[in-house]
């Protein structure tokens, strides 16, 4: 056979030969022999992991050219003008809403940043979905955001494609393809039969096939024609689908095919004429679900009403919906499979990247819709629903962006109609019956919130789908055009009308809080309002008004539908709510748009009178329940209930809940009769019984401890109601202005807070509305920007924005705040805000009131809301609560007064035609308030308790004049019963029945409650304004507080602020200019005033109630004295304990100073708070904090920090810093001298070395013990390890781990101690060797000895191994040595760099109150004394004697660290060291360091000038003061190193020296080592520091040290010279310390150089430079690869020390179990590290087992960090905070001042 013999040979010659012969004119062999081969190559029996067969259609379709080669020429025939580039979740992109049309408008990075967006409002997001790059289609995007690649429309000059390219793909790709399908089919099991995995498994293996065709598409557009072609050519298709007749397997492979589409449960197909579309909302048709499935549309001319339906029921095999659903082409039948296998991500991105081709992209969308049905029904089945939701939305907004093709789609396949069905289908798959009002009866069915469909969302991808397609005008138009599908839609709404229904629990607390509101809330948001607000969109003009008439129409018929289900008539069930009304929402909405943008006329839209007073029942419930939450009256429903309470009134939800809420009820409030409507809410709030004229009452409903804040809710809810103004007449801008005043007042608000708390959706916030104000204009006008401050030590600010003077002047607006905010707290927060303003600008000093605030003018459609203000039965409650205030009624309150002067001063400004009217009762005689205001009441029949004082009064004099003035006593229900049923008899006469007849009495004499009621007669005699003028007597407690000609002098200007006297001012001054009669009736009252006369206090509760109040009153006196006694004497011991950060402050405890002088130092134990001395065995300890230090290690030679690399050029090179350099000094003399004698010449502890800090207070070792037992047992959560020995001092509450013994006090031997001396300099140098030979005696056995002993192991514990064993033989008692005297150097070195790297500031410094160098070195010292130096080797005689050589080999004296060899000198000698002895061991070693300094520079000089030195230096040799002269000096130094030419081999300087320059490098030099010095002495002996200028730094501190007689004269400068004070002839000792270099025989020159040369100056440590715009950064990072595991990291993170790369969390590079992040930080700095977490912008710090989160030192614009990347916006560094990191690194002090540490468990 001829394909045997063909796959025998070499492929690539195969694959040629075979397109030679394709080439032909007469084809046919070939072709046949391809066929054949690939018969053989493509069969899909064989196992697809085989790669055999995809070699060969590699090399077939290359054609015989390399693969390679091949993909680069296609790749120039590219012509595509898109990029199309496709990214799954977690991929950078960019959106920018200045270029994009659709808001899905998304670019990846490349051809972001290669467009150009400055300025513009972009930002960058992490895609959780996935997505595909828009640039170059200008249907998403404007071309002005066009890349420059993809600007150019390259396409038009690409050479057109050779035939013969891609003839061979043209051959062999339909083969592999209709194989890869066919594995497909072979691989599917249902998913009740098999497992997920095995559907994984068959995908594992096709995972080379399918990346082979995403390789493919990659190759431009050239390649993407061809396999459009194959994927959508139907001949092709029907050719190989069935496989030839004689194959047996394609024929069962084909079965299996047909068994999986019956299987989709798409079967019998049955035809409805136009009147389908009502019979959707199912339900009742024996359930049979109905789903849209597409079908061809065989008769064309289909109308839109006509719609087949696929009933769902697998029973039936009907062989119809197979034709139906028959796939005609590979593409087709791929997408069946991609669903089939839930959306495997490659099918994906395959099916993705094929989109730039115009012709795909129009088949696949169609073929997707016509999937879609399908789709959604798998959805539903999915275990895996989250990631599939992603898959197909990742698709679906590729294709439903774009609004061509959307309209295309809805036109040709009904797109609309099925997403609405499929939609219903999915909700009625959870519906269950609404128990809303009448719960046997109800006919009204909701979705259950319970279900997993709406808790997880899964309908999330669909209703996605469905908002961005109504985003298109032209699919929005064809939505509204078509009624049968509003009418559907309706129903749909419906399904969530009073779902996740509450019932108030009144005897239990419920035992189960039910989480479902989150999942109600989130549906009614995204399935009901969102869409909604899509279609508002689309009706804002006139031309839209019919769109909005037959919405309106819709809602009205639905909510009839839905009040017959539910079966309601005129009231509401009690203690039931529900927050979900979308139908009234819509209804609202669309009303509020008709009446802005539209010029309908309201009424015209609106019901007759009993609708809409059905419509107002359930909102008004709504608003009544949120008083009831907040007046813990749900209390027993659990927290949830306040949850649903917030949530509602949330800036997400509350544009789209509340305000429609309310709006609605206004529009009922402007239609209704206003006494019906006022009754009716006073009822809702169930506080009709309180109003009443009675001191006493009762109430059938509420607690008494609840009326107070229910009447305070209801009031509120009035004022809201009458005075809110969103969608009765406001513009966009004052909207977006009321909304920003109202969040800034209550706190300032970061940008992003604020951009998050403004409602989005009438959408002012985009600004897109031409004319509108935008966001960032409207914030600056009504806000100042506060830019972040910095306090050392604090929290880190953000950059915040805080209302102008002038808008809390004359914009706060109380109401707009008390309807946002969610916390009530957040009110309060506004007022005191509000009245520390008024302070400030003196403008009103007490506690100030809300603000009254005028309003925008009304619409006229609304002006029936001012008839609430002036009604009667609004004015009898204002009456009676005047009334009731001024006679100190209970329960009443200052807010119930606010309220209802707010009321009454609304009304004045809202005037209203008076409708006289006598009816029959005798309160008021008309509706206007301001006649009614002055109206006098004479007498009140009231109905009390037989038990109220009123009853033991006589009857009034009852002549006939007054008896028949006397007001019936009011009851509200029964007026609300009477107009209600007048409205209705008006509307239509026989619905009499319906109302159940309620007599009033039953509500007033409850049966069976104890006191009987009786009808008593008040005598009142008083008006509004007499109440008024005397509530403003009561409160300013001044009689007569209003004369009668105040009036007249009134200054209106100051009653714009003030409390509530200034309130009624205000209104009286109002009332008196809108009427003279009014005037004079004020005039007449203030007259004639006389001080209330409450009732007489027969009861002794009101006695007690008094007494309670006053009692209460003195309490708070006395506990905010209490309070404030305690913030004083706290901030008194803030201010001595806790200057951690601040370096002004002198020291408050200077312990080095205050401990010499006294006798016996005194310590106060912080625990058992007594005070003592340290003893020997009760010795005290002070608090400290021992942590490994490599920050000295890091410092560098250079002033400048290093710069992070953000290109692969740059690098870092760490071979400069402090810790390599003295390492290599180290190694190097290892290798040529002994190692004892090495490790006395140098320090460690550069990195590594540990740092002793403490907080200065003390306790007692054996308190400490029995506190740490105390933590040890504490169960409560710590911070930190007590099992490490960590605690927090008991006082301050610093971080500790240790507590280092104060040795006891010897007072005496101070005075001897500290003389001076005038002994010859020999005498002490013969003085200090004698001290030196004298052992250390051993100091007996005591608490402290071993106390010391167990800090020293402390220490020893705190650094890590490698830092302590330097030696040849680790663990010899050179080593200790070595690492005892190096804690000392340390702790000194890092003190000097706190202080700034010198000492010419002078004083204690922050650094010092934290030291404690003076305790340590005693501990050191006594530890130290274990070893004596062998005076055989003791470098002091080498410093003071001429001795002879010695045979083995010890490091010369040059190349010995001074400073180490001061302190080794100090710590070994007996304790304490007199002053005398320690100023002759520093003038000794300065002798050689100064040496030290001649002869490294001399090796600066070039040879020539070395040599005149050497000769003018020689002649002064003679003079007496040469011992003093560093020219001599010199010439001495160069003659002796000159011996051994290797010395000077090396030539290293070629600059000119001059003495001047000579003498600054010599003092440069020595400088480290007297800055050691002096501040060793000032802790030792406590001498201060003085100050100087940083010139004079040299001098001063050697006078200090006293190598300097006196302070100098500023005239002669002092040479470095002058200094020395020599033992012996200084030439001799010269001489010696130079042979010791040059007799090195086996050195080379360059070694004994780099030894030689010791440069003790550096830098100070600083962290990397970082670039500006943390763009930079991200760009390189955080898609760079790890260097130790060459993968991408998930979590990148960057060492801000050393710019290490590492991957945080990353299990790639563990090691032993610890994750990359913490190895690194012990390696760089010894368990403390600095990372940058690339992809969240934000830094953490480790120390040791813990970690925190420290915050950003990147802002935006805005001042605010930016955590996670979340807002994308571009990031700049903040310098002011990156200093501070720097300076919390450097002063070690991260435990301190971070204070939420946690363990990271070696996981980072």
């Amino acid at each position: 056979m001829m394909a045997a013999s063909l796959l025998r040979r070499d492929k690539r010659a195969t694959a040629a030969h075979l397109k030679a012969d394709l080439n032909r004119t007469d084809n046919t062999s070939g072709v046949r022999q391809l066929q054949e081969l690939l018969d053989a190559v493509l069969n899909p029996e064989k196992p697809a992991a085989d790669t055999e067969s995809l070699d060969w259609c590699k090399c077939l379709i290359a054609g015989g050219e390399g693969f390679e080669e091949f993909c680069k020429t296609v790749r120039s025939y590219d012509n595509a003008t898109l990029c199309g580039l496709v990214w799954t979740a977690n991929f950078v992109a960019y959106r920018c809403r200045t270029c994009g049309i659709s808001p899905c408008m998304s670019l990846c990075a490349e051809c972001f940043n290669n467009g150009d967006h400055t300025g513009h409002d972009f930002n960058m997001f992490r895609s959780q979905a996935g997505g595909a790059c828009d640039c170059g289609d200008s249907n998403v995007m404007r071309e002005s955001g066009f890349c420059r690649r993809h600007r150019l429309r390259t396409g038009e000059n690409v050479p057109s494609i050779p035939r013969d390219l891609l003839l061979m793909s043209e051959m062999v790709l339909p083969r592999f393809i209709l194989c890869i399908i066919q594995y497909l089919r072979d691989g599917y099991v249902e998913p009740d039969t098999s497992t997920e995995r095995d559907l994984q498994k068959v995908l594992q293996q096709l995972e080379p096939q399918i990346t082979f065709l995403e390789e493919l598409t990659k190759m431009g557009g050239a390649m993407r024609t061809v396999l459009t072609k194959i994927l959508t050519n139907q001949q092709t298709f029907k050719e190989l689908s069935m496989g030839q007749e004689e194959n047996v397997y394609a024929k069962k492979n084909y079965d299996k095919y047909l068994s999986a589409l019956k299987n989709s449960g798409l079967v019998s197909v049955e035809e409805k004429a136009q009147g389908a579309a009502a019979d959707a909302t199912v339900g009742a048709e024996g359930g049979a679900m109905v789903l849209l499935g597409k079908l061809e549309d065989q008769d064309g001319g289909q109308s839109v009403g006509q719609r087949k339906r696929v009933k769902l029921s697998s029973s039936t095999k009907d062989p119809c919906i197979i034709e139906s659903l028959k796939h005609k082409c590979f593409l087709e039948e791929l997408l069946f499979w991609t669903i089939k296998y839930e959306f495997p991500q490659k099918m994906v991105t395959f099916l993705l990247n094929m989109l730039p081709d115009q012709d795909y992209k129009i088949t696949f969308t169609k073929t997707f819709v016509q999937h879609y049905a399908f789709i959604m029904k798998t959805l539903m089945k999915s275990h895996e629903s989250d990631t599939m939701s992603n898959r197909i939305v990742h698709i679906s907004v590729q294709l439903f962006s774009n609004e061509e093709l959307a309209r295309h789609v809805t036109e040709e396949c009904q797109l609309l109609d099925i997403m609405v069905t499929v939609l219903l289908y999915m909700m009625e798959s959870c519906l269950i019956k609404s128990e809303l009002q009448d719960e046997e009866n109800s006919r009204h069915v909701v979705v259950n919130c319970s279900e997993a469909l709406l808790k997880n969302n899964t309908y999330w991808p669909l209703v996605s789908d469905f908002i961005n397609i109504l985003s298109h005008q032209s699919v929005a138009k064809k939505f509204l055009e078509d009624h049968s599908l509003l009418m559907l839609w309706m129903s749909f709404v419906s399904f969530f009308q009073g779902m996740n229904l509450n019932k108030r629990e009144l005897n239990e607390h419920v035992e189960f809080e039910s989480q479902t509101y989150y999942a109600a809330f989130a549906a009614e948001l995204e399935a009901c309002a969102q869409p909604m607000w899509g279609l508002l969109t689309h009706c804002k003009v006139k031309e839209t008004q019919e769109y909005t008439k037959t919405v309106v129409r819709y809602c009205l018929e639905t909510l009839q539908i839905w009040f017959d289900a539910i079966g309601f008539i005129d009231e509401p069930a009690p203690n039931q709510v529900t927050f979900h009304l979308p139908l009234h929402r819509y209804y609202a909405m669309f009303l509020s748009k008709a009446v802005k943008c539209q010029g309908l006329d309201l009424d015209s839209l609106l019901p007759d009178q009993e609708m809409l007073m059905k419509i107002m029942v359930h909102p008004l419930q709504i608003q009544a329940c949120l008083s009831e939450i907040h007046s813990n009256m749900w209390v027993r429903n659990g927290l949830q209930i306040k949850g649903q309470a917030m949530t509602y009134v949330q800036s997400h939800f509350c544009n789209s809940m509340i305000d429609p809420d309310i709006y609605l009820l206004q529009v009922c409030a402007s239609r209704l009769d206003p006494d019906y409507f006022i009754s009716s809410v006073f009822e809702r709030f169930k506080v009709v019984d309180l109003l009443t004229m009675a001191s006493q009452h009762q109430n059938a409903v509420l607690d008494s401890e609840q009326e107070r804040p229910m009447l305070e809710g209801a009031l509120t809810f009035l004022v809201i109601l009458t005075s809110l103004r969103i969608h009765l007449g406001m513009t966009d801008d004052e909207i977006l202005r009321a909304e920003m005043v109202s969040q800034l007042c209550m706190n300032d608000r970061t940008h992003s807070a604020l951009l998050d708390l403004i409602p989005e959706n009438p959408n002012p916030k985009s600004g897109i509305v031409p004319g509108s104000c935008s966001f960032e204009d409207m914030l600056s006008a009504v806000a100042d920007f506060k830019a972040p401050v910095f306090e050392p030590g604090g929290s880190m600010q953000q950059g915040m924005y805080t209302p102008k003077a002038e808008v809390w002047e004359k914009e706060f607006d109380p109401i707009m705040v008390v309807l946002r905010t969610v916390y009530r707290r957040d009110v309060q927060s506004a007022m005191d805000r509000y009245s520390a303003f008024l302070k400030q600008f003196g403008i009103h000093t007490g506690n100030p009131w809300p603000p009254y605030k005028e309003r925008t003018p009304l619409h006229p459609c609304y002006k029936g809301l001012i008839r609430l203000l002036h009604c009667k039965t609004l004015h009898i409650v204002i009456f009676t609560l005047l009334y009731k205030i001024w006679m100190d009624h209970q329960n009443m309150s200052e807010h119930v007064l606010c309220m209802v002067l707010y009321l009454i001063e609304l009304g004045l400004d809202n005037q209203e035609p008076c409708i006289e009217e006598h009816c029959h009762d005798s309160w008021f005689p008309g509706t206007n308030l301001l006649s009614n205001l002055h109206h006098v009441i004479n007498f009140v029949r009231v109905r009390v308790p037989e038990t109220a004082p009123e009853v033991k009064r006589e009857a009034p004099p009852s002549t006939s004049t007054e008896a028949s003035s006397y007001a019936q006593v009011f009851s509200l229900v029964a007026e609300r019963r009477r107009k209600f049923q007048e409205i209705i008899n008006r509307s239509n006469t026989e619905a009499t029945q319906v109302v159940r007849p309620k007599s009033s009495s039953t509500r007033w004499v409850p049966p069976g409650t104890p006191p009987q009621l009786v009808t008593e007669i008040l005598e009142i005699r008083e008006s509004m304004l007499s109440l008024l003028i005397k509530l403003h007597q009561k409160m300013s407690s001044k009689q007569n507080s209003l004369s009668a000609s105040w009036l007249e002098d009134m200054d209106t200007s100051r009653h714009a602020h003030g409390d509530g006297i200034t309130a009624i001012e205000r209104i009286l001054t109002k009332a008196a200019t809108r009427s003279c009669q009014i005037k004079r009736s004020i005039q007449d009252i203030c007259g004639k005033v006389c001080p209330p006369v409450p009732p007489k206090k027969n009861s002794p509760t009101d006695k007690k109630a008094m007494d309670k109040e006053e009692r209460r009153q003195r309490a708070r006196e006395r506990q905010q004295k209490l309070l404030a006694e305690f913030a004083s004497r706290q901030k008194s011991f803030m201010e001595t304990a806790m200057d951690v950060e601040s370096p002004d402050t002198e020291a408050a405890m200077d312990l080095g100073a205050s401990e010499v002088m006294e006798s016996e130092v005194l310590y106060d134990c912080v625990i058992c708070g007594q005070s003592g001395p340290s003893t020997e065995d009760r010795p005290t300890g002070l608090v400290v904090l021992l942590q490994a230090s490599s920050v000295l290690g890091h410092r560098c030679k250079n002033q400048e920090p290093k710069k992070l690399p953000t290109s692969d050029e740059e690098h870092i090179y760490l071979a400069d810093t402090c810790g390599v350099a003295h390492d290599v000094r180290l190694t190097l003399m290892q290798r040529f001298f002994k190692d004892s004698s090495c490790l006395q010449s140098v320090s460690i502890g550069w990195d590594g070395g540990v740092y002793v800090q403490t907080c200065g207070h003390t306790l007692h070792i054996d308190c400490h013990k029995s506190y740490m037992e105390s933590l040890r047992n504490d169960q409560v959560l710590q911070g930190f390890s007590v099992d490490k020995g960590e605690f927090t001092c008991p006082l301050c509450r610093q971080f500790a781990n240790s507590v280092l013994p104060c040795r006891p006090g010897r007072g005496t031997e101070a005075g001897a101690w500290h003389t001076p001396t005038n002994k010859k300099t020999c005498v002490l140098v013969k003085e200090v060797e004698d001290l030196q030979e004298k052992l250390g005696l051993f100091p007996t056995e005591s608490n402290l000895s071993k106390e010391m002993e167990l800090v020293i192991k402390d220490i020893k514990n705190t650094t890590q191994k490698k830092y302590m064993d330097y030696g040849k033989n680790p663990g010899s008692p050179d080593n200790d040595f070595l690492f005892m005297y190096s804690v000392a150097r340390t702790n000194l070195e890092l003190e000097l760099v706190h202080r700034g790297g010198n000492l010419c500031s002078g004083g204690a410094s922050a650094a010092a109150k934290r030291s404690c160098l003076n305790q340590l070195f005693h501990v050191l010292a006594m530890h130290m004394r274990l070893y004596s130096i062998d005076s055989a080797y003791n470098p002091w005689t080498k410093l003071t004697q001429i001795t002879q050589n010695r045979e083995r080999p010890e490091v010369p004296m040059l190349f010995r660290d001074v400073p180490s060899l001061l302190i080794i000198f100090v710590l070994t000698m007996p304790q304490p060291l007199r002053k005398e002895h320690f100023t002759c061991v520093v003038k000794m070693l300065y002798n050689l360091q100064f040496t030290q300094a001649l002869a490294a520079l001399s090796t600066k000089f070039s040879s020539e000038e070395r040599q005149a030195w050497s000769t003018s230096g020689a002649l002064k040799k003679n003079t007496a003061s040469s011992e003093k002269s560093f020219e001599a000096l010199l010439s001495h130094v160069i003659s002796e190193l000159s011996k051994d030419k290797s010395v000077y081999k090396v030539n290293l300087s070629s600059s000119v020296w001059s003495p001047q320059s000579i003498e600054f490098s010599l003092q440069q030099f020595c400088l480290p080592f007297l800055r050691l010095s002096c501040l060793l002495q000032h802790h030792l002996y406590g001498d201060n520091l003085t100050g100087c200028l940083e010139e004079e730094e040299f001098s001063s501190l050697a006078v200090c040290l006293g190598l300097l007689p006196s302070a100098p004269q500023p005239s002669n400068t002092v040479h470095s010279a002058s200094c020395l004070e020599w033992a012996v002839v200084a030439f001799d000792l010269v001489t010696q310390w130079c042979a010791e270099v040059t007799g090195l025989s086996q050195m080379q020159a360059e070694q004994s150089l780099t030894l030689l040369i010791q440069d003790p100056q550096w830098a100070a440590p600083r962290l990397l430079q970082l670039p500006d715009n943390y763009n930079i950064i991200f760009q390189y990072y955080h898609r760079k690869a790890c260097t130790s595991c060459k993968k991408v990291p998930k979590d990148p993170a960057l060492c801000l020390v050393c710019g290490a790369f590492a991957c945080l969390k990353g299990t790639c590079c563990k090691q032993q179990g610890i994750c990359e992040c913490v190895l690194h930080s012990k390696h760089c700095g010894t368990a403390t590290g600095i990372f940058l977490l690339i992809n969240a912008s934000v830094i953490i710090i480790i120390r040791g087992h813990r970690f925190c989160l420290w915050g950003s030192v990147y802002l935006d614009a805005h001042g605010e960090e930016d955590r996670d990347l979340r807002r994308g916006k571009p990031l700049f560094l903040c310098e002011e905070r990156y200093r501070v990191l720097e300076q919390q690194w450097v002063s070690h002090t991260f435990d301190h001042i971070n204070k939420r540490w946690g363990p990271h468990y070696n996981g980072l």
